[in-house]
């Protein structure tokens, strides 16, 4: 069975920083281009990152750029999103997405590309 599933959500003051991770199962995460999207209550589903699988670029929207780093750890079959800086508006359900990477990619936050999502993990910013 294909899935993914984050992990490493919680609550913290803002200024914290946070690592989530998203572990595939069934399938090589390499071979995708993988996505990490945002979804805080009443609003639509925000792209926040992603990268592609074989050129390794990355992308991010402006709200999170010079604080947040994705990342991937194919022999773990892992991505990360490194959050750091982290302020009360990132507040949301993290989810992760991924695509295979044969197929062309549309810009990163284009939600309807992707064929795998993951459960969600809950980040929450107060203090």
């Amino acid at each position: 069975q294909l899935q993914l599933v984050e992990s490493g959500g919680g609550s913290v003051q803002p200024g914290g920083s946070l690592r989530l991770s998203c572990a595939a199962s069934g399938f090589t995460l390499g071979s995708y281009n993988i996505g990490w999207f945002r979804q805080a209550p009443g609003k639509e589903r925000e792209g926040v990152s992603c990268i592609r699988s074989r050129i390794g670029s990355t992308y991010y929207t402006d709200s999170v750029k010079g604080r947040f780093t994705i990342s991937r750890d194919n022999a773990k079959n892992t991505v990360y999103l490194q959050m750091n800086s982290l302020k009360p508006e990132d507040t949301a359900v993290y989810y992760c997405a991924a695509v295979v990477s044969s197929k062309v990619f549309r810009p990163c936050a284009y939600v309807p590309q992707y064929d795998y999502w993951g459960q969600g993990t809950q980040v929450t910013v107060s203090s």
